[in-house]
């Protein structure tokens, strides 16, 4: 199980910090806000959903993994674009709760489909 957890904050580590770090480094001008885009309202939502999904199947030691990768959203965005940015952390909300939804959903249709 730790390993399936490392192999995961791992993986948030690429979506929510490496992403930001590659789009800021090498897509210049509009096709780097276009980029930007991309990542906040397609890859991250996407990978919070398959987080949350992941960590519906054992909740009691997978719970962290949507707030792991909402906090390293926040951290990559404060490090590569601006720190403090209060718009980021409204982001990062909404990844975290898209994450834990997905969560409670993935939980309970294991449940039902366990009876």
């Amino acid at each position: 199980m730790k390993k399936n957890i490392i192999l995961w904050v791992a993986a948030s580590a690429v979506v929510m910090l490496a992403f930001p770090w590659l789009a800021v480094t090498f897509v210049k001008g509009d096709a780097g806000m276009a980029v930007c885009f991309l990542l906040f309202f397609a890859v991250n939502p996407l990978y919070s959903v398959i987080n949350g999904v992941y960590a519906g199947k054992d909740v009691k030691h997978l719970w962290s993994l949507p707030v792991i990768s909402a906090v390293l959203f926040l951290i990559g965005t404060w490090i590569f674009f601006d720190m403090g940015e209060t718009a980021f952390i409204l982001y990062a909300a909404v990844y975290l709760v898209i994450g834990i939804m997905a969560m409670l959903i993935s939980m309970l249709i294991r449940k039902k489909t366990q009876k």
